[in-house]
C-alpha cells in the first residue's frame, strides 16, 4: 500500500534560522588550531635569513590576535551564519533588479582557487605570472570583439569605477584637443545609471538630464536642444533601466558627434544584447561592461567587482594604465602611456573576477553568448506578461511593446487601492524566501519595482516567483496588516535605517566596532 504523501505546498515559505552565535573572535580557545600552514621552502628561508637585518624593523612585536579554533568549529560557525541570511544561492533572486547576482558557475570558484592563482602577488616579476597576464590579455581581446572597440582596460574594480574612467578619458581627450576649457557639459538621461551623472558632476561638469517622452524613450528633440560646442559627451545607458531599448541610439550618437562631443555607452544592461548589437555598431567612442554582472562574476555586495573600459582607436592613448600587452610570445605590463589618465585602481585589475569572466565567455563561445542574451529577453518578456496579469501591477511607458532584459514595474494602482507600498511588498516577499530590491532610483515611476530574470531561470522558477508576487499583492487587498508588519519569519524583524544613514555609527569590522563603541 502506498504511503500517504503530504500535498505540495502552494508557496515555498522561508524561515530564517536564529542562532545565539558569537562572533568568531569570541569563540577563540588559546592553543586550538585547525590547519597546519604550509611551511616555506628551505631556499626561501635561507634567502630571508640573508636579509634578516633589513627585515627586522618589519617584524611584529607580538603575534596577531587571530581567533584560534579547530576546523570543524569554523565550519559550524559559518554554516550557522549562512542560515541567518537569505543568500543568493537559496532563492530565486529575480527581484535583485539591475544589480542581479546572476548565475555564477561553481566550477569557476574551483578554477580561481588553484594555488597558481591564489598565491600570485601583483608585485611579482612579470616573468613569473605569464599565465595570469595571458588571461588578462585574452579577456581584453574577447571584450574588444564583443563591443567592437579597439582596446580594453580591465583595471577598474566595478561599474561605477569604469564610468569614472570613462569621464576621465573624455576630459583627457578634450584637453589634448585644446577644448578642455570650453566643453564643460555632459548630457545623460534620467533612466541611465545614476553613476553617469554622479561621475560627470564629480569631475566638474555641468550635467544635463534628458527626460523620457510619452513612450519612455529619451527625448531626441530635447537632445538636439541641449547639444552645443560646450558639450563634452553623451553618457547613456541602453537599454535603460526601464528595459526599453532606444532604437534611435545611432541618431543620438550622430547628434553629439556633429558638435565634436564624445558618446559613452553604459553597458551595465548588456545581458540582453550580447552578440546581437555592439557599441561600435552605434558609433560610440567608449563603453564599459560590469564583469560582475554581465559576465557572471559575483557582485560581492559592493565589491570587489570588476569593470571593463572599452575604447575606439582615438581614445586608446588615454586608457587607464598600466595595460597588458603582448610582445612576441611574452606578456608585459606596459606603463609607458604618456597620455593615459593614469592609474584608477591598484595594479591592473581584480584577477579572480577576470578569470571567472574569461572562463564563462570561453565556456559559452560566441553562439552561447548570443543564446544567453536571447533567453534573457525571452524570460523577461514571459515574466512581463505574467506580472501584468496581477491586479494592481503595471509597466509604465512603451505600452504593448516588448522590453529587453528587465522592466521597471509600478504598484501605483495597488497602492491607491490599499495604501500598501512597493517597499512593504518587497519586505513581505522575503517571508517566502524571495529577493525584491527596494531601491529603484529615480522614482519617476511611482511605487516602482524592478525585475530581471536573466537567462539562468527556468519557466518553473519564473512561475514560482510570480505566484509569490501575486499572493502578496492579494494579501495587500485582503489582509494588508500582514504585509505592512512583515517580515514575520526573519531573525531581525525591522532594520532601523537611521543606523545605515549615519557614518558615525558604522563599524564594518570587529576591530572598528571595538575602537568606536567599546573604546578598546
Amino acid at each position: 500500500m502506498a504511503l500517504p504523501v503530504a500535498p505540495k505546498p502552494a508557496l515555498r515559505r522561508f524561515h530564517q534560522a536564529s542562532w545565539d552565535e558569537p562572533i568568531i573572535f569570541e569563540l577563540t580557545t588559546p592553543g586550538e588550531r585547525g590547519i597546519l600552514v604550509q611551511q616555506p621552502e628551505p631556499a626561501s628561508v635561507e634567502a630571508l635569513a640573508l636579509r634578516e637585518e633589513r627585515l627586522a624593523p618589519l617584524r611584529r612585536t607580538k603575534a596577531p590576535a587571530l581567533p584560534e579554533l579547530a576546523q570543524m568549529r569554523v565550519v559550524r560557525h559559518y554554516l550557522r551564519l549562512s542560515q541567518e541570511n537569505l543568500g543568493a544561492d537559496f532563492n530565486i533572486d529575480i527581484g535583485q533588479g539591475t544589480c542581479t547576482m546572476k548565475y555564477s558557475p561553481k566550477v569557476n570558484e574551483t578554477i580561481i582557487r588553484t594555488p597558481k592563482l591564489m598565491d600570485v602577488h601583483p608585485l611579482q616579476d612579470e616573468a613569473s605570472i605569464q599565465g595570469v597576464l595571458e588571461i588578462f590579455w585574452r579577456t581584453e581581446q574577447l571584450l574588444a570583439e564583443i563591443s567592437g572597440m579597439s582596446r580594453v582596460s580591465l583595471q577598474t574594480q566595478g561599474g561605477s569605477a569604469a564610468i569614472w574612467a570613462n569621464i576621465a578619458m573624455i576630459r583627457a581627450y578634450h584637453e589634448a584637443s585644446g577644448d578642455g576649457e570650453v566643453r564643460d557639459e555632459v548630457i545623460t538621461t534620467i533612466f541611465s545609471h545614476p553613476s553617469n551623472a554622479a561621475c560627470a558632476k564629480a569631475a566638474g561638469y555641468k550635467v544635463i538630464t534628458l527626460m523620457p517622452d510619452a513612450d519612455g524613450y529619451p527625448d531626441i528633440e530635447a537632445l538636439r536642444a541641449a547639444v552645443s560646442p560646450r558639450t563634452a559627451a553623451l553618457m547613456i545607458t541602453n537599454p535603460e533601466d526601464t528595459g526599453i531599448y532606444n532604437a534611435k541610439i545611432r541618431e543620438f550618437v550622430d547628434i553629439v558627434h556633429e558638435v565634436g562631443a564624445l558618446a559613452a555607452y553604459d553597458q551595465a544592461n548588456a545581458n540582453g544584447i550580447l552578440g546581437i548589437t555592439r557599441a561600435s555598431d552605434a558609433g560610440f567612442d567608449l563603453c564599459h561592461f560590469n564583469l560582475h554582472k554581465t559576465f557572471s562574476t559575483p557582485h560581492a555586495s559592493g565589491g570587489p567587482g570588476a569593470g571593463a573600459s572599452c575604447v575606439s582607436e582615438k581614445l586608446v592613448p588615454f586608457l587607464p594604465g598600466p595595460t597588458i600587452d603582448k610582445v612576441g610570445e611574452r606578456f608585459v605590463i606596459n606603463r609607458d602611456h604618456p597620455q593615459s589618465v593614469g592609474t584608477v585602481a591598484p595594479f591592473y585589475g581584480v584577477a579572480p573576477n577576470v578569470v571567472r569572466a574569461y572562463a564563462w565567455i570561453m565556456a559559452l563561445g560566441a553562439d552561447g553568448l548570443r543564446q544567453a542574451a536571447e533567453i534573457a529577453v525571452l524570460n523577461n518578456n514571459y515574466l512581463l506578461a505574467k506580472v501584468l496579469e496581477i491586479p494592481g501591477a503595471s509597466a509604465p511607458y512603451a505600452e504593448g511593446k516588448r522590453r529587453i532584459e528587465q522592466v521597471r514595474y509600478s504598484w501605483q494602482e495597488l497602492f491607491e487601492d490599499t495604501g500598501v507600498s512597493s517597499e512593504e511588498i518587497g519586505i513581505r516577499m522575503s517571508d517566502f524566501g524571495m529577493h525584491y530590491w527596494t531601491s529603484h532610483h529615480p522614482y519617476l515611476v511611482p511605487q516602482p519595482f524592478t525585475l530581471e530574470p536573466t537567462e539562468s531561470y527556468s519557466k518553473a522558477e519564473i512561475d514560482e516567483y510570480v505566484a509569490v508576487l501575486a499572493h502578496v499583492a492579494n494579501e495587500a487587498r485582503t489582509n494588508p496588516e500582514i504585509v505592512r508588519t512583515a517580515p514575520h519569519n526573519q531573525t531581525v524583524h525591522h532594520i532601523h535605517h537611521d543606523d545605515l544613514d549615519d557614518p558615525a555609527r558604522w563599524a564594518i569590522t570587529w576591530r572598528a566596532y571595538q575602537k568606536k563603541h567599546l573604546n578598546n
